[in-house]
């Protein structure tokens, strides 16, 4: 299995955390994003070329089968170095160098266990923040039989489900060493991109009580189990899915949770499945089976299908229910991340304010806990169109509404240097710290479809800006293409995108110092406006003349190619 760029980054950036470091490193990358490919190579490399002995550990039965079969695609000579301890498994394998395992089945069997250099925890954001909890237990007696144990998380989320920054220096994890972004991974066609529409009938969530950080969860599903309400949403749910393959919607409650089902079968005719807590495991496998293979378009759920489940056909995720929590706000919206053949975008419906309430799902934001929460909300709804789109637009993108201006601030000078309204540009320049060249095929294109040369700068930590030249297309673009190349080679300009990729990573171009991009509100992606280039290689192909191999260095200011 051949790691994405971005993996392959957050493997070197925890073995450059384990080296130059003593504390315990934390790796973020999005649901749909592939954290486990991650955790296959650390293991690959502990065991195969440094001899270690590694331990998985994760809280459901369905992460550790994922576990699994990624050390096996990885690597499948680690099948036979790779045992499982897991009740909801019925397996206890002690003695692999690889061993994958239910929290809740070892954490006081440390010592039967014996000693692990390395332990990796998937899901990390649900270790507790203090006390004795199970990860605790087992890591303070772990390290009784080796003090030089070491732990990597990996999560989606570096914060916990209900509030609060996982990595901390009393924490189990102490330092997030690499995370990316839902956004970048949709802009790099990695995850499903999102349309986000609130519900068109409010819920008032003011007097519901919070304990432990969460709305009380019987005031909560009194609030959105009401006749007017579970109808409204159905209707809503029903004709906004009209062309949509498989819904997954979240109620506040079991008993809400049937009710939804109810209204969608008797009131609108659509079949609704329901899995819950208590839901036979013969029936719930069935009903699952079903959701994935498109034979059941909608599925009701209460907490059940977050974390571990994995069906990619989601293009529909209905939040039927308020939440204080970030985490819980971020996994239920996540179930849609995944890409899947035919599914354009991923619809989410907010029926409980969450949008509103956490912000954008790539720019969630974290209160300390027991605030109330004040200031201007990350995100706003659309009057119009419903849609939830982030504050800083002054015009929706999906129906042209125009939002007043905020008051006391129509002349307010802030307002233009940031580019806060609708169509100002800010522009910033960077210097470059890596170049990546890749070949770009637009997903779902057909195989003889033109092919582009992806180029990404690495302007910071996690920072990178792209760029598409298109050596495969006609006219305009491939003009465009020629000028970039010819400022920066002496090479003769590519005729594939393959060809320029080639030769760019042989260094037939000029090195990239600085770039200026330049960012306009309102749109959805920055672009690169100006390079401060080096010279151009001592590279001729054969035949071609002299006069075209002359040494130069491209304006600064240069904002053409």
């Amino acid at each position: 299995m051949d790691l994405r760029a971005y993996q392959q980054e957050a493997v070197s950036a925890i073995y450059r955390h384990l080296r130059e470091r003593d504390d315990n490193p934390c790796v973020v990358i999005p649901t749909g994003g592939g954290k486990t490919p991650v955790m296959a190579t650390v293991c690959k490399d502990a065991v195969g070329r440094w001899k270690g002995r590694v331990l998985i550990l994760a809280h459901v039965k369905e992460l550790l089968e994922q576990a699994v079969d990624k050390l096996h695609q990885v690597s499948p000579e680690m099948w036979m170095k790779t045992g499982i301890y897991s009740a909801g498994l019925k397996s206890r394998d002690t003695e692999h160098p690889i061993i994958v395992a239910g929290i809740q089945s070892i954490y006081k069997r440390a010592c039967e266990l014996d000693a692990f250099d390395l332990v990796i925890i998937d899901e990390a954001h649900m270790i507790p923040p203090d006390g004795d909890g199970m990860y605790r237990t087992f890591l303070e007696d772990a390290r009784k039989v080796n003090p030089h144990l070491r732990v990597i998380g990996l999560t989606a989320t570096p914060f916990r489900m209900k509030s609060g920054i996982i990595c901390a220096p009393e924490n189990v994890l102490n330092h997030v060493c690499y995370e990316i972004g839902v956004r970048e991974l949709i802009v790099q066609g990695y995850l499903c991109p999102l349309i986000t529409k609130a519900s068109r009938e409010k819920v008032d969530t003011s007097g519901l009580h919070v304990r432990a950080g969460e709305f009380g969860a019987c005031e909560a599903e009194d609030l959105m189990d009401t006749e007017q309400l579970v109808e409204s949403a159905c209707r809503e749910i029903v004709d906004q899915t009209r062309m949509r393959r498989s819904v997954l919607i979240f109620s506040t409650g079991v008993r809400h949770g049937q009710h939804i089902a109810q209204v969608m079968r008797e009131k609108f005719g659509v079949e609704a499945g329901t899995v819950f807590g208590d839901t036979l495991d013969f029936e719930r496998e069935r009903m699952l089976s079903d959701f994935k293979a498109g034979k059941l378009k909608y599925l009701v759920n209460v907490n059940v299908l977050t974390m571990g489940f994995d069906a990619p056909n989601i293009d529909c995720v209905a939040m039927v229910r308020p939440t204080l929590s970030p985490g819980l706000y971020y996994q239920m919206v996540g179930r849609g991340f995944r890409l899947h053949e035919g599914k354009e975008n991923c619809l989410v419906l907010d029926f409980g304010g969450n949008v509103l309430r956490h912000g954008p799902v790539d720019a969630i934001r974290i209160q300390e806990p027991d605030r109330r929460g004040g200031g201007e909300a990350p995100a706003k709804e659309c009057p119009q169109c419903q849609s939830v789109i982030a504050a800083g637009y002054s015009v929706c993108p999906d129906c042209g509404y125009e939002f007043p201006p905020p008051e006391g601030q129509k002349h307010d000078a802030t307002a233009s240097t940031e580019g806060i309204l609708s169509g100002q540009a800010t522009t910033a320049e960077y210097e470059v710290q890596e170049v990546y060249y890749a070949v770009h095929q637009k997903r779902g294109a057909p195989e003889d479809a033109p092919k582009t040369m992806r180029v990404d700068y690495k302007l910071g930590f996690n920072q990178y800006q792209s760029e598409w030249i298109c050596f495969e297309h006609a006219g305009w673009a491939r003009k465009k293409a020629e000028a970039w190349w010819r400022r920066r080679s002496n090479a003769l300009v590519p005729e594939t995108a393959a060809e320029a990729v080639t030769l760019a990573d042989a260094g037939a171009i000029a090195v990239t110092k600085r770039i200026t991009v330049r960012s306009v509100a309102g749109e959805d992606f920055d672009r690169i406006v100006g390079y401060e280039l080096g010279a151009k290689p001592p590279y001729r192909e054969p035949g071609q003349d002299e006069e075209e191999t002359e040494y130069a260095s491209a304006d600064s200011n240069d904002i053409s190619a």
